[in-house]
């Protein structure tokens, strides 16, 4: 496994946000599979953490993915073929893990005489939460739907660029970037014109935080840092700490704000619809010129890489595979607080121990065909 866990070749300050996202995720899951009902502030807490957590991933990929398409550009690599290069790069290495748990929460259904949902079609095509909530199955995969999508119209619209400019540049990636920003944003203010309230069975989360047509600008405020990192190279070392004080400081105002007047969707929506989103996607992007600029940390850096290069596995293994096959041999609500320690424990092992399998021996082997055929058909 060297050639992808060189330490050399990895920034360890994104492998540690990795880490912090997928940690943070599997602390929510935790709280949930032991206090399902519980409304203490603490539990609260830790799975708000949990949403936090797939928001960071959002700004992370985006700050990825953006930086390689900035590279497309400076190396005038912006035609057609080799953009279908691109988003046949991002294909081998998301949808095969995809699949491969896909099919395998289908059987789950059928081992435990579990409801089919309807359209289970979509799943297979990344539609089931494009433009409205997606159905109670394989609920993980929401924040895929949104990323595959954001890869796709970035360089749909360089490409639609390219028809009017003789030349792609930086300021075409700026404006790809902020032309989707504006315009997902007016599609949060139209729909909050529009929403009267919030039916009874549904919630925010998923009519509107889980919805591919009303999130995909998070992915592209990581294109946002990846331009500053790129072109202003100077500037995004010199300022990473103030930067990130005043990321952090934005994030900890917004939800003081939110907890201490008990804000939420259902009265505040405007707030919610159009405004928290992208200020939470902005205080984890101000944090990230100190995180891209750590290099490495003696006695963590194998353990944070590990966690970063199985998070993947992990993210999709957790819940809907471990999680809820848990649920389904043991009621939590009738064991005693020991049992629930020792349940938490299981839940971690599992899921470590699965997302290893995983990662090793179906995930790295096509990570390393993928690499193998780049110099031969992939520009």
């Amino acid at each position: 496994m060297k050639s992808i866990t060189t330490y050399k070749q990895r920034v360890f300050g994104l492998d540690v946000v990795r880490a912090i996202a997928i940690l943070l995720i599997l602390c929510s899951h935790s709280t949930i599979l032991l206090f399902p009902e519980s409304s203490s502030t603490i539990v609260k807490t830790i799975q708000f953490f949990g949403t936090i957590g797939v928001d960071i991933f959002f700004v992370l990929s985006g700050f990825l993915i953006g930086t390689i398409l900035i590279r497309h550009i400076q190396n005038q690599q912006t035609s057609l073929k080799q953009f279908i290069s691109f988003w046949i790069r991002r294909l081998l290495r998301t949808l095969p893990n995809y699949y491969l748990v896909l099919i395998v929460n289908i059987c789950l259904l059928y081992v435990f005489n579990s409801e089919i949902p309807k359209q289970l079609y979509k799943f297979f095509f990344f539609l089931q939460n494009f433009s409205s909530q997606q159905p109670d199955f394989f609920t993980e995969s929401w924040s895929l739907t949104i990323e595959e999508f954001a890869y796709i119209i970035g360089p749909l619209i360089l490409l639609a660029l390219g028809l009017f400019f003789k030349k792609l540049n930086k300021w075409s990636f700026l404006i790809m970037t902020c032309l989707v920003i504006v315009c997902i944003t007016i599609h949060r203010f139209i729909f909050d014109v529009h929403l009267t309230t919030i039916p009874e069975h549904l919630s925010w989360s998923k009519i509107l935080r889980k919805v591919v047509i009303y999130r995909i600008d998070s992915i592209y405020y990581g294109f946002l840092g990846a331009f500053f990192a790129f072109y202003f190279t100077k500037s995004w070392k010199q300022l990473k700490w103030l930067s990130f004080g005043f990321g952090a400081f934005l994030f900890v105002i917004i939800h003081l704000n939110i907890f201490s007047n008990q804000l939420n969707p259902d009265h505040f929506s405007t707030f919610f619809n159009i405004y928290y989103l992208p200020l939470v996607s902005i205080s984890i992007l101000l944090t990230f010129p100190v995180f891209s600029n750590w290099k490495k940390h003696v006695l963590l850096t194998p353990l944070i890489t590990k966690i970063s290069l199985w998070s993947y596995s992990i993210y999709l293994i957790n819940y809907s595979i471990v999680f809820l096959t848990i649920r389904q041999f043991i009621d939590i609500d009738q064991v005693s607080l020991i049992a629930k320690f020792s349940i938490l424990v299981l839940y971690w092992i599992l899921t470590f121990a699965f997302s290893y399998l995983l990662f090793t021996f179906f995930e790295y082997p096509l990570i390393k065909f993928r690499n193998s055929i780049n110099n031969k058909y992939l520009y």
